[in-house]
């Protein structure tokens, strides 16, 4: 633990609110290892979600960001930050707002940027809705992806076909983005610790990422909603199942956790074809 910034929040009464989701990560080697994860940030623009007492922020800045947004719903902890934000000249940038209702375009737009690199140590009770936010935004303006999730979310992500842990979130992910796990870390890196390990996934935008991301939404929430059934019976809801299998090219009695992702595209493809 970083035992200056432990005294800082010490001194000034700040702790971690469960309500939202705080963990807070203040180990500096720790932090420093993240941000050479999400490198090189030389001269790159960054948006990081609930930074919280700012070990992240810190590790980014001394890495060289150009810019750091740091989005910080918590107004004890946007307070907080004001100083390093002084003493970053300009450099960070704290605003006060709930992540998931940034346009994070128009953010970047109005400060005359236009791409940036996303880090975060994420809250826990919306990391998940934030990634699929991304995942479905424009990608222009969208670059890599280093982000901490709980360990088993994390591990849902980067699962691969045929694995317990393979999804609808990895075929969403998986469908934009290459997804690695890169880091694990134990409940105690973090203050207070959760009640879960944790783990840190990088996403690399695709070169051709599939483009329908809402009638992948669409298919896969049919298959994967009941997943010990056969696709014939779980794709029932959105129509003639069989004939929509047949124009995928998948076999009726496969199940949702044995077809890989571009089977996926595929049966997205075909339901687009039809939906009215």
């Amino acid at each position: 633990m970083s035992t200056r910034l432990a005294e800082q929040l010490a001194a000034q009464g700040l702790f971690a609110k469960k309500s939202l989701g705080q963990h807070f990560l203040l180990d500096p080697s720790i932090n420093r290892r993240i941000a050479q994860l999400a490198g090189p940030l030389e001269g790159q623009t960054v948006l990081e979600i609930g930074p919280g007492p700012g070990g992240l922020t810190r590790a980014m800045l001394d890495a060289g960001a150009a810019k750091v947004l740091a989005i910080e719903r918590d107004a004890r902890f946007a307070a907080f930050l004001q100083d390093l934000a002084a003493q970053s000249i300009g450099r960070l940038e704290v605003i006060e707002a709930d992540a998931q209702d940034i346009d994070e375009a128009a953010l970047l737009a109005e400060r005359g940027l236009s791409r940036a690199i996303i880090c975060a140590n994420l809250p826990y009770n919306i990391g998940t809705a934030l990634l699929i936010k991304w995942l479905k935004a424009p990608s222009p303006w969208r670059g890599p992806m280093c982000l901490m999730f709980q360990k088993e979310v994390a591990q849902r992500i980067c699962a691969k076909p045929g694995s317990d842990a393979y999804g609808r979130l990895a075929v969403l992910a998986q469908s934009v983005c290459q997804a690695r796990l890169e880091m694990s870390l134990p409940a105690g890196a973090f203050t207070p610790p959760p009640k879960v390990a944790s783990a840190v996934v990088r996403l690399d935008p695709l070169a051709a990422p599939f483009g329908d991301l809402a009638a992948l939404e669409t298919v896969t929430g049919a298959a994967f909603g009941q997943r010990r059934k056969m696709l014939r019976q779980a794709l029932k809801p959105l129509g003639n199942s069989e004939d929509l299998l047949a124009q995928a090219g998948l076999p009726g009695e496969a199940r949702a956790e044995t077809i890989a992702i571009e089977g996926f595209w595929a049966l997205a493809r075909a339901w687009r074809a039809r939906a009215p």
